[in-house]
């Protein structure tokens, strides 16, 4: 071997391993558990189903590698997911902790996974990833309120080049829901009264694209657009400021708009507007929200995940047709009586005016939430989390009448 190549060759060599190096020193694995137990009672006197009652334990792996050297960096990410059925019943099931049988009696299956695999890219402060995805974006709001998170398959770039400003930019071809392990086309939600009607029932496009910016560490601005092909084309704009009030005290302010019209085979058409102002003091917080509906048609979002609006809560969103709703809620954080670790959060939300249709009286409904949770701080419990949330929900002239009870215990672990 001549000595050039030779130069060249351990050259190539040091910088694979190097390469490698960052590729694996970077990366991170965690494993977190969640015992999750449900229970939904239905209040109604013509309730089809008088319960919703499940009790699982679901795993998730997460991988993330760091980035090979170069001027496209390149690693992998993984998310390995097992829910296991512990109690569960056909008269029972449904709650959406548990993947359930197709046909009746649906019953729910004894366990039930995937793995999720994604590809990423790095240059410099952008990043695209393609694969599995759970995104965060104010149009498309992965779910994870369940056993096991709500994923997506597609692509998103997020370049941050510029000090303070992050966009976003992509398009997924299909969902697989919280208690599935099957990626399928998307459907737009129909829960409540939003009097939304479409000449299909599925799509495999949404496309998305945004923007944020920091303008200082005050004021945050956004604007998102996202479309649902055939569904509805949708343009959110966001404000949030923190205002400084005194020692300890803060004033926040989160505006929301978004714009919704439809795609050509459906009718949907949407204001939505909402406010929530939260003063802080100490380990208090006291919020007050607003939010109002207007348009042909409720808020129109893919089914199965979060919408983006102040008042979607625990059950549900208050974005039926031409709905108004105002909310008041209350957090306390004990860590101010020297309790870190400890939460608690209680709210009450109204809504009124729904258009239910010609000669139907207008729609009500209030909901009532609390929760307490705790994570173990220290010692060799540190990171052992528990949560109790409970909600209470009532309508009139539409909908269901409901309690729930939520009981959580979760616990991460860092493997490396």
């Amino acid at each position: 071997m001549k000595p050039t190549t030779l130069t060249l060759f351990l050259a190539g060599t040091g910088l694979a391993a190097q390469a490698h190096a960052d590729f694996f020193a970077d990366s991170t694995a965690r494993l977190e558990t969640r015992n999750f137990y449900f229970n939904r009672d239905f209040r109604q006197a013509n309730a089809a189903q008088s319960k919703q009652e499940e009790w699982a334990q679901g795993f998730l792996l997460r991988y993330e590698s760091g980035y090979t050297d170069g001027m496209i960096g390149v690693g992998i990410d993984a998310l390995g997911q097992l829910g296991v059925k512990l109690d569960s019943s056909p008269d029972r099931s449904g709650s959406g902790l548990l993947k359930r049988d197709s046909q009746p009696p649906k019953r729910a299956k004894d366990e039930y996974g995937e793995l999720g695999l994604t590809a990423k890219f790095k240059a410099s402060n952008s990043v695209l990833k393609l694969g599995t995805l759970t995104p965060k974006l104010p149009v498309l709001l992965a779910n994870d309120s369940r056993l096991l998170p709500q994923t997506f398959r597609g692509g998103q770039l997020n370049v941050q080049e510029i000090k303070g400003l992050s966009v976003d930019a992509g398009r997924v071809d299909r969902v697989n829901q919280r208690d599935s392990s099957d990626y399928e086309k998307m459907a737009i939600t129909t829960t409540g009264a939003k009097g939304i009607v479409s000449g299909q029932a599925r799509s495999d496009a949404f496309n998305f694209a945004g923007l944020a910016y920091q303008w200082n560490d005050r004021l945050n601005t956004g604007y998102n657009y996202g479309g649902l092909d055939d569904f509805y084309h949708q343009h959110q704009f966001s404000l949030v400021h923190v205002l400084p009030l005194g020692a300890g005290q803060t004033l926040k302010s989160d505006l929301r708009y978004a714009r919704s019209t439809d795609d050509g085979n459906s009718n949907i058409d949407n204001n939505a507007f909402g406010a929530m102002f939260t003063y802080a003091l100490g380990g208090h917080a006291f919020g007050l929200g607003y939010q109002r509906m207007s348009g042909d048609t409720g808020f129109a979002y893919v089914n199965g995940s979060d919408a983006y609006l102040v008042n979607f809560v625990q059950i549900n969103d208050f974005a039926n047709k031409d709905e108004r709703s105002w909310q008041a809620r209350y957090d306390y954080n004990f860590a101010a009586l020297g309790i870190p670790g400890l939460t608690f959060m209680t709210r009450y939300l109204a809504g009124d005016s729904i258009d239910l249709g010609a000669r139907r009286p207008e729609g009500r409904e209030w909901e009532r939430d609390t929760d307490i949770g705790y994570v173990v701080q220290s010692g060799p419990l540190k990171n052992l989390g528990l949560k109790w949330r409970n909600a209470t929900v009532r309508t009139a002239h539409f909908g269901n009448d409901l309690d729930e009870n939520r009981l959580i215990l979760s616990y991460t672990l860092a493997l490396w």
